[in-house]
Parts: structure tokens; C-alpha cells; sequence
């Protein structure tokens, strides 16, 4: 299959990577920064580096860029891409990209699959690509009515043969919903965590829990406002749920109320215990 993959930073890169290792591609990449683009071709990471024009001959087109890149990518460039060949995204949102492209995209007859692969680094950029990023990830797949199913089967093929673990299907609100508990809400308070000027006092008193909870604080800033303002609704309302159950734990302290304290840490602790059994 030939593959175009829009985008080398760290997710596209390492898709480049997955797929070359696979063997039986053949990798082309769309890439505006010219030092990113050299790279990639001296470590081998795409076959050719080409202009939109060149999408012609691509089995498959994979955007790895912002949500509002990648729109214009594919609408600016919907003349160049293969009739009948498949386009997806890899944006961390889905809504919103899918609500702009769906339509237009079938229209031309071009077969567009949302889709949202569950891995990354605190870090960005071709130079922190791996190819085995995705390795027991979640490949998450956003189909509509007017999703073909054989695209559909092609890149839950592709994605089990990049090293995925698993393929989830959600409809693209379904998945906003969702992501922006389980990833985005993560962000944000790690992100809040390390403003305590405590923080400059740490060496020496933090261990796993320090580190765990401060990983996802290093972040790019540009991607991620741009994820949380397009996913803002969802967003709001999962920092209005943790600062409510926070004001929860703030009172019992406060109050000097053991029971209280105690409770809530068991509901918590119990959670923890059901998403482990049921989420294996």
C-alpha cells in the first residue's frame, strides 16, 4: 500500500516508523518544515517527501496535524487526493474535524475515516518519534453513516499491524465526551498540580506519586489549547465535577471530620478497584 502521512512531528513520524518496520509500504510524507523533511529522509522514515500534487498516487492519506490544520489540508487539497482511496486523521478531538470533512470528503468520492490513536510523549517532534510509540495502545475509530466499512477494516487492519493492542469505536461526540475526562481533565490538573510553590522545595521528598501525577504537565501548549478550547463544553464540565468532589476533601479537613475524610477516600479508593477489574 502507498501511504501519504501529512505531518513528521512525534505521531506522524511514528507512524512512518510502525509502518516501515512492518514492510510492505511504501512511505511518502507532506511535510512544510524543511529540516523536518531532511530528517526523515535521511533516517529512512518516509520513502520520498512530496507536495500535495504527489497525493495522486496514495492508497492512503494520514493527517497528523492540529484540528484546524488538518481541515484545511484536506479541503484545500481535495482535487489531489486518489478517487476511492481512504483519508484519516489522527486529531484528538473528533467532532469537529469529522463534522467539517465528512461531507465534502464523500461528496468527491474520497473514503474519510476519523480516528484517534491513544498514544503519546510528554515531548513533540520528529526527533522524539518511536516506532513501537503505539504498542498496546487503543486505536480509536469515529465512523457515521456515510463511513465506508471496507476503509474502516483496512485501518483496524493497519492499526493491529502497527503495534495497537486494540480497536475501539465510538461516534465522534461520544469520543469528545469521554476524552476530555480521561485525557484532557489529566492535562489540565497536572498542569494546575505544579504551580504550588512547593513545588521548588521537591527534591528529595517526592517518589512515584510526585511523578506520576507531574508527567503531563510538560506539554505543547499549542496543541493542547487548541484541543481544549474545541472540546471546551466537554472540558468545563469535567473540571466543574473534580473542583466540586476537591471542595468535598477541603470541607472535611476543615471541618476536622475524620468520617468524612475517611469516606470519601474509600469511594475513591473503590472506583479505582472497579476501573481495574472491569478495564483490563
Amino acid at each position: 500500500m502507498i501511504i501519504a502521512i501529512a505531518g513528521l512531528g512525534l505521531i506522524g513520524a511514528s507512524f512512518a516508523k510502525a509502518l516501515q518496520k512492518t514492510g510492505g509500504h511504501t512511505i511518502l510524507g507532506v511535510e512544510k518544515n524543511p529540516e523536518v523533511s531532511k530528517k526523515a529522509l535521511e533516517q529512512g522514515i518516509v520513502s520520498q517527501i512530496i507536495e500535495p500534487e504527489g497525493l495522486t498516487d496514495a492508497d492512503l492519506t494520514l493527517a497528523a496535524l492540529y484540528p484546524e490544520d488538518t481541515i484545511a489540508f484536506f479541503l484545500q487539497n481535495i482535487k489531489c487526493l486518489k478517487k476511492g482511496s481512504i483519508v484519516a486523521d489522527t486529531c484528538g478531538i473528533k467532532a469537529k474535524v469529522v463534522d467539517a470533512l465528512d461531507a465534502p470528503l464523500a461528496e468527491a468520492g474520497i473514503r474519510y475515516v476519523g480516528t484517534h490513536p491513544m498514544a503519546g510523549r510528554e515531548f513533540s517532534g520528529i526527533d522524539y518519534s518511536l516506532a513501537d510509540l503505539y504498542q498496546g495502545a487503543s486505536f480509536i475509530i469515529t465512523p457515521t453513516p456515510r463511513t465506508d466499512q471496507s476503509a474502516v477494516k483496512t485501518l483496524s487492519s493497519l492499526a493491529l499491524e502497527t503495534g495497537f493492542e486494540k480497536v475501539v469505536y465510538a461516534s465522534p461526540e461520544e469520543h469528545d465526551q469521554i476524552i476530555a475526562y480521561t485525557s484532557q481533565l489529566a492535562h489540565v490538573v497536572s498542569n494546575a498540580y505544579v504551580k504550588s510553590p512547593t513545588l521548588k522545595l521537591e527534591k528529595g521528598f517526592s517518589a512515584g506519586s510526585f511523578k506520576d501525577l507531574t508527567r503531563v504537565a510538560k506539554c505543547n501548549p499549542e496543541m493542547w489549547t487548541s484541543l481544549f478550547l474545541d472540546n471546551r463544553e466537554a472540558l468545563l464540565c469535567e473540571i466543574d465535577r473534580i473542583t466540586a468532589h476537591l471542595s468535598e476533601y477541603r470541607a472535611a479537613l476543615a471541618e476536622e471530620n475524620p468520617a468524612v475524610l475517611h469516606r470519601l477516600l474509600q469511594e475513591g479508593n473503590d472506583l479505582k478497584e472497579w476501573s481495574l477489574k472491569n478495564h483490563k
